[in-house]
């Protein structure tokens, strides 16, 4: 019998990233998804902030050397390796150094969000697919958490259902109501049309206003919506509901996650 395989692509984890809720959540999430026997793998920003040796990272040279264009730049992407603790799960960490060798994440330190976040966005998000297609390891759910990985449902439904890889793969979001650093410069639209996308393909992207919203572009665009426990996810809710996104509210951990993975298994079959 064949193992279900999930792939998680996460802003944050512990111990590796923690600027938020989001950090502890999917650590203890994934731990509990691996305790199912699932096949499971982890894409992740390698932040500056990673200590590499305290970690145990080391270069994947096979997967590394391939080139991101974003907005007709070139830039090398490279992939180092670590297992999470307490497990034997596979975490892949993207690293580039112009996007991620800094002293800080998302904000400086005056805490101005960086001018380049739209490009660190589009850079992970692309990076992350075009890495699982050099894996071979075609996933049965993806599940993105957090604004930066948010252009994962998009790039699934539009630039690569129909590659082999993919064309089986059910996608889930979970967004977060405080994240840091989703304050976007620069000409979104252009940056984010890669391949044989149009403008349409954005509007999600968009609330009524005119104004990027990512988490509301990922949720339309998945198959199904995981939403935390958190102030504020009330909006969430009414927003899934009123355009028929399945979604499930993450109950405590006394109840081990049993819900999570029934939603995860109803996605799957469609």
């Amino acid at each position: 019998m064949f193992k279900t395989r999930v792939l998680y692509i996460s802003q944050e984890m512990d111990p590796y990233t923690s600027l938020s809720e989001m950090g502890s959540f999917m650590r203890k999430f994934i731990l509990n998804a691996n305790k199912k026997s699932f096949e499971m793998r982890i894409l992740m920003p390698k932040f500056g902030t990673i200590n590499e040796r305290r970690h145990k990272l080391h270069e994947v040279v096979r997967l590394s050397g391939m080139n991101i264009i974003i907005d007709d730049d070139d830039f090398p992407l490279i992939i180092k390796v670590a297992s999470l603790p307490e497990s034997r799960i596979q975490v892949y960490f993207l690293d580039n150094e112009e996007f991620f060798k800094r002293k800080f994440i998302f904000k400086d330190e005056e805490g101005n969000p960086f001018d380049d976040n739209d490009n660190r966005m589009i850079f992970f998000c692309k990076g992350g697919m075009e890495t699982v297609k050099k894996f071979g390891w075609p996933p049965d759910i993806i599940h993105a958490s957090g604004w930066m990985s948010s252009l994962i449902p998009l790039f699934l439904r539009k630039v690569y259902n129909d590659d082999p890889v993919y064309q089986h793969s059910k996608i889930i979001y979970t967004p977060f109501v405080n994240q840091g650093g989703n304050i976007l410069s620069g000409n979104f639209n252009d940056k984010v049309l890669i391949n044989d996308m149009a403008e349409d393909d954005l509007l999600n992207y968009f609330d009524e206003s005119g104004n990027i919203d990512l988490d509301l572009g990922a949720m339309l665009n998945s198959d199904g919506v995981i939403l935390p426990i958190e102030d504020g996810m009330e909006k969430n809710i009414e927003f899934l509901e009123k355009n028929n996104v399945p979604y499930y509210i993450h109950k405590s951990e006394d109840e081990k996650y049993v819900g999570d993975m029934e939603f995860y298994q109803q996605i799957k079959e469609g």
